[in-house]
């Protein structure tokens, strides 16, 4: 039978993310880098990381404990669980059969999904998943649950403050405010070696900067074709940046999302250049011809989208960039936390608007999708969404490090990455009550965590007792 669930989406979202964090301006002059580089050049104000206590796990065990206590979900009405990273911790055992410990203490181990694996779009994949399980005939009447986690870093040099950590959960099922437009979709899939993390010793990545960013913008312009393509055959109209009231994309760096948003709007030109307005068309009239490769390689069409698409940016874009801004890029988490900042920043006003979405994972795998908002009805609304993520507090509350500790506590991490037999610090003292941290590895690589308790005086559970008998 197949499944009556009608305009299913996303319900409810929490996001987490380290309260460690150091300024893209102190480390600029850290790594003697000419000022603004990392501020301007990258578009990046700070950047989130995790200390030798916290990694995905703990950040994944946090943002869904939370979701589940605010939004009082009993954990026996989750029916699947998906998680997207590219994070890896084991090449055997997914992050999701660490998270079912939450779920075994009150008897729920009916839980379908596992782990969805491909750069940073992984993250949509576990979404793609859940969403298309709620629609399908296996459906069972209860919740999905998606989490997107990753703690992204790299070795010293140009490409490590691009960097950042968060996990951000989100519970899906129908009758949601975040509804997914399903058929509307566009999708570019291709083989790239534009960063890839061929050596498992290391969690540091392989970059070919020019060529990331190369194939970022192809993918867009192949998924925003076929979204439009889409779009005409069910609309029956041509769609143009003026169908969307917000756009939201996957962040790696500030600058990229401000290219890409111009580069969209060079896209409706080429189209139908009534769409873009006297100012724009000026602008862009001059690059008309241009095409294929030698326009991803021309700077003066790069700068003439980006001031072309100045004024919408700021109306379609800008309310998304304040976590990707801050703290960094989160991989799969990223878009999930442009989008809650977009909710963050404009709840009140959002009931009845479009958002499209773009998703690009290195390798290379890209969607554009878009999802149509109503207030919805509590606990799952927008404001409600808003008020849980309580995104200006969490920012708020973090503590800076200098870049000299940034370093020092990166180089702790390195040297720990696939190592066993160790405990840490155990330090809970910069974590909010209600986190959970990592407090041993043991001899056979068994890891363990525990809660920083709510209540002052009481005692810490460990939530690895259950699966591993510690």
């Amino acid at each position: 039978m197949a499944s009556n669930a009608k305009n299913v989406g996303i319900l409810a979202m929490e996001i987490y993310f380290p309260p460690t964090c150091v300024q893209q301006e102190a480390l600029e002059a850290h790594d003697g880098a000419s000022k603004g580089k990392y501020t301007i050049g990258l578009g990046q104000d700070c950047m989130a990381f995790c200390t030798e206590v916290e990694d995905i796990i703990s950040m994944s065990l946090t943002a869904i404990t939370s979701l589940l206590e605010k939004y009082e979900i009993d954990p026996k009405n989750i029916g699947r669980l998906e998680v997207g990273s590219e994070t890896v911790l084991d090449k055997s055992k997914s992050i999701k059969t660490f998270l079912m410990q939450i779920f075994e203490e009150c008897g729920n181990t009916d839980i379908e999904g596992v782990d969805s694996t491909n750069a940073c779009y992984g993250g949509t994949a576990a979404l793609f998943n859940c969403i298309n399980w709620v629609e399908s005939c296996s459906w069972d009447g209860r919740f999905g649950l998606v989490v997107c986690t990753d703690s992204a870093v790299y070795a010293e040099g140009p490409a490590r403050p691009t960097g950042g950590a968060a996990a951000v959960a989100m519970l899906i099922g129908p009758d949601a405010p975040i509804v997914f437009e399903s058929k509307l979709r566009g999708s570019h899939m291709v083989h790239a070696y534009d960063f890839y993390k061929p050596n498992l010793a290391s969690e540091y990545p392989v970059v070919d900067g020019k060529l990331s960013q190369t194939c970022y913008l192809m993918a867009l312009d192949s998924c925003y074709k076929r979204y439009c393509g889409r779009y005409e055959k069910f609309e029956g109209k041509q769609f143009s940046l003026n169908d969307a009231n917000y756009v939201v994309f996957h962040s790696p760096y500030n600058k990229l999302v401000q290219k890409s948003f111009g580069r969209l709007l060079f896209n409706d030109f080429l189209r139908n250049a009534s769409s873009v307005d006297e100012n724009a068309k000026e602008k862009l009239a001059p690059f008309s011809t241009l095409l294929g490769d030698k326009s991803y390689e021309s700077r003066d069409l790069e700068k003439a989208s980006q001031q072309a698409a100045k004024p919408l940016y700021d109306t379609k874009v800008h309310p998304t960039t304040l976590i990707p801004k801050q703290v960094g890029n989160t991989y799969t988490a990223s878009l999930y936390a442009a989008l809650g900042s977009l909710i963050h920043n404009k709840h009140n006003t959002l009931a009845g608007n479009r958002i499209m979405m773009f998703s690009y994972g290195s390798g290379l795998t890209s969607t554009m999708f878009s999802l149509g908002l109503n207030e919805g009805q509590h606990p799952f609304s927008l404001s409600n969404i808003a008020t849980v993520m309580n995104i200006a507090e969490k920012l708020k509350a973090r503590h800076e490090f200098p870049p000299e500790k940034f370093v020092e506590t990166l180089k702790v991490m390195e040297q720990r990455y696939g190592s066993k037999d160790f405990v840490t610090s155990k330090d809970t003292s910069l974590l909010a009550p209600g986190t959970y941290y990592l407090t041993e590895v043991d001899s056979i690589y068994r890891r363990f965590y525990a809660m920083k308790p709510v209540s002052s005086g009481g005692s810490t559970s460990v939530t690895s007792s259950q699966a591993n008998g510690h």
